[in-house]
């Protein structure tokens, strides 16, 4: 039962104020024991909640799909690993699994249409999980997005060469490990604002992501927002926000 029918229920006195209250409650909480899902959310930021499936078993994981399911909720899940991705797969058909990002978009009904723009931009190959958690992340939230791959400042040629197509974007994500220059540098060219994302790639005094991480932080260019190692999906639902304020 939804907000709107039980409000109906009341005003035709079929129920009290009481047992509405107490239906409503649990419109926009589902308790399952082992969570609490907020379905309330969409309604208070925009954005409704995601799943981070790291650390959940795989049979919570299905109560939580379940859920969301049963109230045709669409939902993101991250961190999915391989393990629970197969069982998730065996349960639900309408599910859309990316192998390199982690995540698992159940679609219960038909997604929003994607507008504005965010343009991803990754450092290397290697940063590309983190890119697609991005980008999968940005385009279940509503924004259409296009990715540029393998833009490293060791070889400033191929960022130039893409650099025209980047700034028609609302919004720059900028992705990288080792030293993390690409955010600065891609800060310096463009007229909107750059999310940075550090990435654990690298090698031993990268100190898994954070000597990018400090670079970011630190960075001379301005314009630039960071967020924490590896967190495409930060990068990407931040990027939704400035996206949609763009008319």
């Amino acid at each position: 039962m939804n907000v709107r029918e039980i409000l109906i229920k009341l005003q035709l006195g079929e129920i009290d104020v009481d047992n509405a209250v107490k239906l409503l409650s649990k419109t926009s909480v589902a308790d399952l024991s082992h969570t609490r899902l907020d379905f309330d959310r969409t309604q208070r930021t925009g954005f409704g909640e995601v799943v981070f499936a790291k650390g959940k078993t795989t049979q919570q994981l299905i109560d939580i799909f379940s859920e969301f399911e049963r109230r045709g909720e669409n939902v993101l899940a991250t961190r999915v690993s391989e393990e629970s991705a197969k069982a998730l797969s065996e349960k639900f058909t309408n599910l859309l699994y990316c192998e390199i990002a982690k995540t698992i978009i159940l679609n219960s009904r038909k997604q929003a249409e994607q507008t504005g723009l965010v343009a991803i931009v990754s450092a290397g190959t290697s940063d590309m999980s983190v890119a697609e958690e991005t980008r999968i992340t940005a385009e279940f939230f509503g924004s259409r997005t296009k990715c540029f791959y393998d833009c490293g400042v060791a070889g400033l040629h191929r960022l130039i060469a893409n650099i025209e197509e980047i700034r028609k974007a609302n919004v720059v994500v900028a992705i990288a490990g080792m030293e993390g220059a690409l955010a600065s540098v891609l800060a310096g060219l463009v007229k909107v604002p750059v999310i940075a994302v550090p990435t654990s790639v690298g090698y031993g005094a990268n100190f898994e992501g954070l000597s990018a991480l400090l670079s970011m932080i630190n960075s001379c260019a301005n314009g630039v927002s960071v967020v924490n190692i590896d967190n495409g999906y930060g990068a990407g639902y931040i990027s939704s926000i400035i996206n949609k304020q763009v008319k």
